[in-house]
């Protein structure tokens, strides 16, 4: 990890399938929700999947995607309190909380930058305490902007003064790591393996690891 101190002075991670096994978050959005879904509705399991997947993809990227308040309004559930039913699904990484251990050590500015919702970030921090590895964490909701917007690495530049050249950012979703090359950061890595359960899935525009143990 020495060596990530000599080409960056801000190490910014993304959370969910970086840090975090999106195991959890893939099984709340494709089995629990839909499940509760199905329920309410009185509709078949695959019927609820379907529409609840058609909803999802008009917003993919955009901030409301991302935003528990909005599915409990759209769909008429308690979002934050079905993620809390499952909220023992919650892990690191293979590896992940020992590279946040060693990262206290480095030089480098320890950023969490997530699209996470600030109740999602709540319930996870409270399972793992990822918060508290972090020299400050920002959120899309906080500073209006998902990850996959421009405005969103304006307005962290406007708080955080970070140089694009120092800056090394982490993630494991393409559009996101897309935004960032476009705003100037070209020290990039793609995170191949976010959910345990799932194969390995490389991508030809960044440099990619299964997960941030890699790095040493």
């Amino acid at each position: 990890m020495d060596g990530l101190s000599r080409i960056c002075d801000t190490l910014m991670l993304d959370m969910d399938g970086t840090l975090l096994d999106l195991a959890y978050d893939n099984h709340m959005w494709m089995e629990h929700i839909p499940t509760e879904y199905a329920k309410r509705n009185n509709l078949s399991p695959q019927d609820a999947r379907e529409h609840l997947y058609k909803i999802l993809g008009r917003l993919e990227g955009k901030l409301d995607w991302y935003c528990l308040d909005h599915w409990s309004d759209a769909l008429d559930l308690d979002v934050v309190a079905l993620h809390r039913e499952q909220k023992e699904r919650i892990a690191f990484l293979p590896g992940a909380k020992l590279f946040l251990d060693n990262a206290l050590d480095q030089s480098f500015r320890l950023l969490l930058v997530t699209n996470s919702h600030q109740e999602t970030l709540n319930i996870k921090s409270e399972v793992t305490g990822i918060v508290e590895y972090f020299d400050d964490v920002y959120t899309s909701h906080a500073l209006g902007y998902a990850k996959e917007d421009q405005g969103f690495w304006n307005q962290l530049q406007k708080q955080e003064m970070f140089d694009p050249d120092r800056t090394v950012f982490i993630d494991d979703n393409v559009a996101v790591l897309q935004a960032a090359r476009k705003y100037g950061l070209d020290q990039l890595l793609h995170i191949t393996q976010p959910d345990s359960r799932k194969a390995s899935q490389e991508h030809d525009d960044f440099a990619g690891i299964k997960g941030v143990s890699e790095i040493t």
